[in-house]
């Protein structure tokens, strides 16, 4: 695929409970589900026009590229499915190429964050400034937050990140929530003297290296620079942007989906690619 202009990162929180002991799988309400599942999908795009921040649902209905399964040696046809089933079937291998499929967008870095490894680097920066409109309660994610600002500490942030079921817009509501945390969570851990210093930074990063995964061609530097883009898309630097729908209850045979307004969302694909500015 034509690389087109700019740097593109698809930043991925999956739910690998890696690193976690039961302990802190009961703590943090995790569960136990095994293997890695994608929890968020964020294609964040740097380039002449500042910094774009774009969620993708992880129900979004998509077409899978053709894929070998890579435990049977299976091949598969390419075929109608949601986002994360390409991550839960092929791997960061397979949910790259079905961004790149999909958007036309080519994937330069890619970067994966799992629970132990999200809770750690939260930890390690002291915690993240957040400003809640509302009180914020959800049994199954364990979240029990008040309205107004306060500082989240790792496991305080998961929780929110996570809970879904009091958002009005479901996983759209929660892409919201998980765009503003990362901006929160970037603002803090990119300051001028972090970046002037990469011994500073180094120790916040490493204590999220543990279920921190990303290509092979992603060294500190490239992940400092996803951070400082982070912080640019929440400081006025950039736009925290969602596909646009068409219907965010699509019925299929593989469940509710949520379907992409195909015009709209062409169009902003093409000036991201084009490194034009989106809006």
């Amino acid at each position: 695929m034509p690389r087109g202009e700019g740097t593109n990162y698809l930043v991925v929180g999956s739910d690998s409970r890696e690193g976690l002991s039961q302990q802190d799988r009961k703590e943090l309400n995790t569960g136990s589900a095994e293997g890695r599942r994608t929890d968020s999908v964020i294609l964040l795009h740097t380039g002449a026009n500042g910094t774009t921040m774009l969620s993708l649902p992880r129900d979004s209905w998509v077409t899978l590229p053709p894929y070998v399964d890579p435990d049977t040696g299976r091949s598969y046809r390419a075929a109608p499915d949601k986002l994360n089933a390409a991550f839960s079937l092929g791997g960061p291998d397979l949910l790259v190429r079905t961004v790149e499929r999909n958007t036309g967008v080519h994937i330069d870095h890619y970067a994966e964050i799992g629970f132990a490894g999200f809770v750690g680097v939260v930890d390690a920066v002291g915690g993240v400034d957040m400003c809640l409109d509302k009180p914020v309660r959800d049994k199954d994610s364990g979240a029990d937050l008040p309205a107004g600002c306060q500082t989240l500490d790792g496991a305080e942030a998961l929780a929110f990140v996570r809970q879904r079921k009091q958002e009005a817009q479901g996983d759209l509501g929660r892409t919201r929530n998980q765009q503003k945390f990362l901006a929160a969570l970037a603002r803090k851990a990119v300051t001028p003297s972090t970046l002037a210093d990469p011994s500073k930074s180094f120790p916040t990063l490493r204590a999220g290296l543990d279920t921190l995964i990303v290509d092979e061609e992603t060294e500190l530097p490239d992940l400092m620079s996803l951070f400082e883009a982070l912080r640019k898309a929440a400081s006025g630097g950039g736009r925290q942007l969602n596909v646009p729908v068409a219907d965010p209850d699509l019925r299929t045979p593989k469940g509710s989906a949520v379907k992409w307004d195909d015009r709209r969302a062409r169009a902003l694909f093409t000036a991201l690619r084009e490194d034009r500015p989106t809006g």
